[in-house]
């Protein structure tokens, strides 16, 4: 089968050479899929995408159009393509779920550690010799409440995680994880009670219509003021506009993300500042209680090889007319 992989990374070539193992024909390109790269796909069977490609109904459309019947996702989430009218076209398509909750988890932690602790700050100021530690106040994790919203893989080693630190754990979620409560005492409570008890909030759950913009205005001013908030989920989990204006009004104390809901054009690459016309991520890099780092979570070895391997495992499966476990239907409601 022919591949072409859109916004092919320079670090995740590698992995994926060694996946495919020579049983594919492969073409790597850095470009991002969206309607005027998408005819780079005329002459292959299947392309490969990332989260910052837009497989719109016009993209797909196109893709069709250039004999293109396959595409298969290096990421869990799939926001970025519609389901439905890919269905429709007769494309087949698959994502790469559970590669490595350990991963984002991880990355969450670290998102926490850092914006508590101060560790960035420290690192800058002492490589300019500064040695002071003014700056530097944080918190013992200890005896905290975190609320863990979504209690899928990912938001399931979550739990492990902050139950390891000592933290009381609220979650919610649509069902309720009894081994989460057996093993780990956690409570799950409705989302009111946990936005007013969480010292820490951490989001761990896919974008859907329901999830679009959930973290609103109304949310935040049910929160505690100091709280911490967590995203490595999706970026449009969390309403910017009203985001800013909690900051703003001090009724949040601290927001890290790993992801944000205007990443097209701007996330996986480097940028210039004067061609940064995003006023929203502009006013929120600008406060010193914001954390942000670009979607890299999944960014270790062992998620890279797994995304890998799902990867052309989806190809071969097509490939031999097998049953794909990771095929996305009509019943994929995501925006």
């Amino acid at each position: 089968m022919k591949l072409l992989v859109y916004s092919a990374q320079d670090f995740e070539i590698p992995f994926l050479k060694a996946a495919n193992r020579l049983r594919h024909k492969v073409t790597y390109i850095p470009d991002a899929l969206d309607s005027n790269t998408a005819l780079k796909a005329v002459g292959f069977d299947a392309v490969s995408i990332f989260s910052g490609d837009d497989a719109c109904l016009i993209v797909l459309e196109k893709l069709r159009d250039l004999g293109v019947k396959y595409i298969t996702l290096r990421s869990a989430g799939y926001n970025n393509i519609q389901i439905k009218g890919a269905k429709r076209f007769g494309f087949k398509v698959a994502n790469a779920p559970d590669y490595s909750p350990n991963a984002i988890a991880e990355h969450a932690v670290a998102l926490l550690m850092t914006i508590n602790r101060k560790t960035h700050i420290a690192d800058r100021q002492v490589h300019h010799y500064n040695f002071e530690q003014k700056r530097l106040l944080g918190f013992d994790l200890v005896g905290k409440t975190i609320g863990i919203i979504g209690t899928g893989r990912i938001g399931s080693v979550m739990v492990r995680i902050m139950h390891g630190f000592g933290c009381r754990v609220l979650a919610h979620d649509l069902t309720v994880n009894q081994e989460l409560v057996t093993k780990f005492g956690v409570t799950f409570v409705g989302l009111d009670q946990l936005y007013a008890q969480a010292d820490i909030i951490s989001l761990h759950l896919p974008l859907t219509s329901v999830s679009h913009h959930m973290l609103d205005g109304k949310a935040f001013e049910q929160m505690k003021p100091d709280v911490v908030l967590l995203n490595t989920a999706r970026g449009s989990i969390v309403d910017t506009k009203a985001l800013i204006k909690a900051i703003r009004d001090k009724k949040i104390g601290y927001y890290a993300a790993d992801v944000y809901d205007k990443e097209k054009g701007l996330f996986f690459k480097n940028n210039d500042a004067h061609d940064i016309h995003d006023e929203n991520i502009k006013t929120l890099l600008s406060f010193p209680n914001v954390l942000l780092t670009p979607h890299q979570a999944y960014v270790t070895k062992e998620a890279l090889t797994r995304i890998a391997a799902i990867t052309f495992e989806n190809l071969d499966n097509w490939e031999h007319g097998k049953s794909c476990p990771n095929e996305l239907g009509y019943e994929t409601l995501v925006l």
